[in-house]
């Protein structure tokens, strides 16, 4: 079975078997307005940078509400979205206290402390930092990008764009995979938020029509992280709204 359908047949596997954490609710018109009593987390279901938050809340065992905000159908849009936070994107965590966390990488950055998921020497954590750069700099961009534009028909697959896209993807996974080659996680010689951010979005690669089988390193990676604790994939495919010009969003 290949590593895309074995990915599959697991997300399918774990997804069914996991623990719920407060359950999934709809944006409404006054949802933004009510009491804060746990984490609630505004959530895309089928973005990797919402799939980040969720994985490591399940890894931490901590119970949240999450709140389904659909980015294509215009729910980003409202005024009242736009309180929330200004960048109109997800995810957002909002604390117990009523403040707001935007940006998914600050976000796991902020559950993380005071837990294994994040060195507590400086270097530990410079090299955690660096990893999460270079996932939002290359990691998001070019195999988070390169599948969404490919899935949504928002990029012709045979076009220099396409390809200028490919050539960057591999290039990060050439990095990540020589990087692995010697060590098992990213970051501090154990898993951490940083193993989070970049397999987001790496482990999908192949939905971006991208061969893994090369990167030996990267692919032994992803099912290491696959077998830690608490490890969920619910991440889900783009919806029909998702094609281009098909919803109402920031992104066309």
């Amino acid at each position: 079975m290949g590593l895309l359908r074995r990915s599959r047949a697991r997300r399918s596997s774990r997804r069914r078997g996991r623990r719920s954490r407060g359950g999934l609710t709809k944006l409404t018109a006054g949802s933004l307005d009510q009491a804060v009593t746990q984490l609630r987390l505004y959530d895309y279901a089928a973005s990797a940078n919402c799939y980040k938050v969720r994985l490591l809340l399940a890894q931490l065992g901590r119970d949240y509400e999450r709140v389904a905000i659909d980015i294509f159908d215009g729910d980003t849009l409202t005024d009242e979205f736009e309180q929330l936070n200004p960048h109109r994107s997800t995810p957002v965590l909002q604390l117990e206290d009523g403040r707001v966390l935007v940006e998914s990488n600050a976000i796991l950055w902020y559950l993380g402390v005071g837990t294994p998921f994040l060195p507590g020497d400086a270097f530990g954590q410079a090299e955690v930092a660096r990893w999460r750069v270079y996932e939002q700099t290359d990691v998001m961009p070019m195999i988070g990008g390169l599948r969404f534009r490919l899935i949504t028909s928002r990029l012709d697959p045979e076009g220099e764009a396409a390809e200028a896209r490919r050539g960057g993807t591999r290039e990060a996974l050439t990095i990540i995979d020589g990087h692995l080659r010697d060590r098992p996680f990213l970051a501090a010689g154990r898993y951490t938020i940083a193993d989070i951010a970049v397999f987001a979005y790496s482990h999908v690669a192949e939905e971006a029509s991208i061969d893994t089988s090369q990167y030996p390193a990267f692919r032994a990676w992803l099912e290491r992280i696959a077998a830690q604790p608490g490890f969920v994939d619910d991440l889900e495919p783009y919806p029909p709204n998702a094609s281009v010009l098909a919803g109402r969003s920031t992104y066309g």
